[in-house]
């Protein structure tokens, strides 16, 4: 059975198929996920590593600053169009399983035209355009943040599942699981050391590197120690800044064998980012990135301060002296801390890509 799992731009899209698409196997394994993607995103570089069969189309996003250049995102979807009914002719999908975003609206739109059923994945807490465009008509809705629900179309409201992001979840610790101080010791930091996580996503951010660059010169607070990424293109820049106390890396990989240490995370309002911070019960003080596509991580980092999960700072308002208060306070008040901790592991949801799989399944049968 052939599934299009159509999605990508950007990791926010692309990771959250993937993690569907594989539970989805797993759970059944006649299931045969097929990716739709664009020749600009990010899935050109990824898809290719990947396990899955895929097709880059030469999709475009809407260019609402640039209007006139929208004759290629319409050149694209009717070459798309056309690209998608020559693999149906050749091997017909079941269901189309979309994560919106511009890559996915090729997918979606053929499915409408053609009767093809299909599902959505919105991973923020506010949807996006193609998720609303579509979402009327969608057979289900799997939303990563239940806030989501209240600025969809009434019409999908009741088909909207609370899921969470599907993420990889963290490891179940065993009798053979390294302690605390052994993971310290394998980043060189002290046994004893508070541990800040910093990173703006794969990419790196250039306002938070400036902001915790900033920081250092004014002094850590006593007893704190940072992990800092940076992203590959500023690492050259701070590397410098390495110390007993800092670690200065251009990229986390495995990411889980910093949250495996993280007492409190610095961090963009990323969907995925805070679903794995979540998933793993680590609190957070968090920095939407103000040009996110209708300021999304802003609305991300609201509802995760309402819910108990995180403190959240303007970008615009953010300085070393503001954010040093911040964790000086919390490094202080571990009551607070563990109340922030104890509201992200409510809001986790590590089982979500088996249970959106599960769903998917259920549809496919039927």
């Amino acid at each position: 059975m052939r599934v299009f799992f159509a999605g990508g731009g950007t990791g926010g899209h692309l990771y959250p198929a993937l993690a569907v698409a594989r539970a989805l196997v797993r759970q059944a394994p006649s299931v045969r996920p097929h990716f739709l993607g664009s020749t600009r995103g990010i899935e050109r570089h990824i898809l290719p590593n990947a396990e899955f069969p895929y097709t880059l189309l030469d999709l475009h996003p809407l260019y609402r600053t640039t209007p006139w250049r929208n004759w290629r995102t319409v050149r694209g979807l009717w070459s798309a169009h056309a690209a998608i009914g020559d693999l149906m002719r050749a091997d017909p999908a079941r269901l189309t399983f979309a994560t919106g975003g511009y890559a996915s609206a090729a997918g979606l739109l053929y499915s409408r035209l053609h009767g093809l059923p299909y599902v959505l994945h919105e991973a923020n807490s506010f949807p996006g355009m193609t998720v609303r465009w579509f979402s009327a008509s969608a057979r289900e809705l799997y939303l990563g943040f239940p806030e989501a629900t209240a600025s969809l179309p009434a019409a999908a409201r009741a088909r909207a599942v609370d899921t969470g992001n599907p993420i990889e979840p963290p490891p179940q610790p065993t009798s053979f699981s390294p302690s605390r101080a052994e993971r310290l010791r394998a980043w060189e930091l002290d046994a004893s050391t508070f541990v800040l996580l910093v990173f703006g996503g794969s990419q790196g951010s250039a306002a938070i590197n400036r902001l915790i660059d900033s920081w250092l010169v004014r002094g850590l607070p006593a007893g704190l120690s940072l992990i800092w990424a940076t992203g590959r293109e500023q690492f050259a820049m701070y590397a410098p800044r390495a110390s007993g106390r800092v670690v200065v890396r251009d990229y986390l990989a495995p990411i889980a064998d910093a949250y495996a240490v993280a007492d409190l995370a610095l961090t963009r309002a990323g969907a995925m980012t805070t679903a794995e911070l979540c998933a793993w019960g680590v609190p957070m003080i968090l920095i939407p990135l103000p040009t996110a596509a209708g300021d999304h991580q802003t609305a991300n980092a609201r509802a995760l301060e309402a819910c108990g999960a995180a403190r959240w700072i303007a970008q615009s308002d953010a300085s070393d002296v503001r954010l040093d208060g911040m964790v000086r306070e919390l490094i202080e008040d571990r009551g607070a801390l563990e109340r922030l901790g104890a509201g992200a592991r409510a809001r986790a949801r590590p089982d979500s890509a088996r249970q959106i799989a599960e769903r998917v399944h259920r549809l496919i049968d039927a």
